[in-house]
């Protein structure tokens, strides 16, 4: 499989941004994102430099995809849903709904998380039994009842990771239909699926139970929520980058803790403005640029 140069996760301003400067130099660039992002939905942008009259952020984000692929950057509309590090090979293999790719280095700039779920008992038991990361915590829970929330690839792909501790797998899709097409729904019919609205979960020091609306319940062992798509923070933690407050810290250079992982834009927390994500961007591209060039050089 071709390995690429670097991979962005994350087709907003700051994403975008960080790949006209690999893309300039010579550095083979995809952008891997999906649409509905809240700048797409935002009417009227007026506070942004160069812009002397209001533009939607629809057309702003719009421009500046045109602007890469005139360049050759390589834009991919598709929900990212795991990634990992093929520690023989050093490469980052990116598995979307429909493929995986290879790269030599990663850019998360996919947006601050922003999850919401409203099941009595979630707060209660995160870390007693809820969890948000397989790779952190699925050795904990081997040969045991595991449940998985959610009903997307995402949510399947974390499914395909707990196999390797155990085959006791539910995914609880909370009333909602799987919404996986192709490879991804054939390897989601090996699993239990529950598509039961959930009440709230129960137990004493850790989870036990949980209750669904009909008024039916189910033992379990331990729950990840992988609610909607897979948010930077999640694929962050898979990959040992450090995490704070629902953002990943960088240094100066965008970089992570963990070498050829970057991160720019709202993920990193501070001010949510465009011309913090896009200045992010750029600074992350140069650095990017700086790490490929060494590894070829060796």
């Amino acid at each position: 499989m071709k390995l690429l140069d670097v991979i962005i996760m994350g087709k907003g301003p700051s994403g975008i941004s960080a790949s006209l400067y690999t893309q300039r130099a010579n550095l083979e660039t995809l952008v891997i994102g999906r649409e509905g992002s809240s700048l797409e939905r935002a009417g009227k942008i007026e506070n942004y430099y160069g812009i002397e009259e209001a533009i939607s952020g629809e057309k702003l984000l719009g421009i500046g995809e045109r602007q890469a692929q005139k360049l050759g950057v390589q834009l991919l509309n598709e929900e990212v849903a795991g990634i990992a590090y093929i520690y023989e090979e050093k490469y980052f293999k990116v598995t979307t709904t429909t493929g995986e790719y290879n790269s030599r280095a990663i850019l998360i700039a996919t947006g601050q998380p922003n999850k919401k779920i409203n099941i009595e008992g979630i707060k209660e038991f995160e870390g007693k039994g809820v969890s948000y990361c397989t790779t952190c915590d699925g050795f904990f829970y081997r040969n045991m009842s595991v449940g998985i929330l959610g009903n997307g690839a995402y949510a399947v792909h974390e499914a395909m990771e707990l196999e390797a501790f155990t085959k006791d797998i539910t995914l609880f899709t909370n009333g909602a239909d799987l919404d996986v097409n192709g490879d991804l729904a054939d390897k989601a019919g090996k699993f239990k699926i529950n598509t039961q609205p959930i009440l709230k979960l129960s137990g004493n020091d850790y989870l036990q139970e949980i209750h669904f609306k009909n008024g039916k319940s189910q033992k379990i062992d331990g729950l990840f929520v992988a609610y909607g798509t897979a948010s930077s923070v999640d694929f962050a933690k898979k990959l040992g980058v450090i995490t704070e407050n629902n953002a990943i810290l960088v240094d100066n250079n965008q970089s992570t803790n963990v070498e050829g992982i970057f991160a720019s834009g709202d993920c990193t927390g501070g001010l949510k403005q465009i011309s913090t994500a896009v200045g992010q961007g750029a600074v992350a591209g140069k650095s990017i640029i700086n790490f490929v060039r060494s590894l070829k050089d060796k």
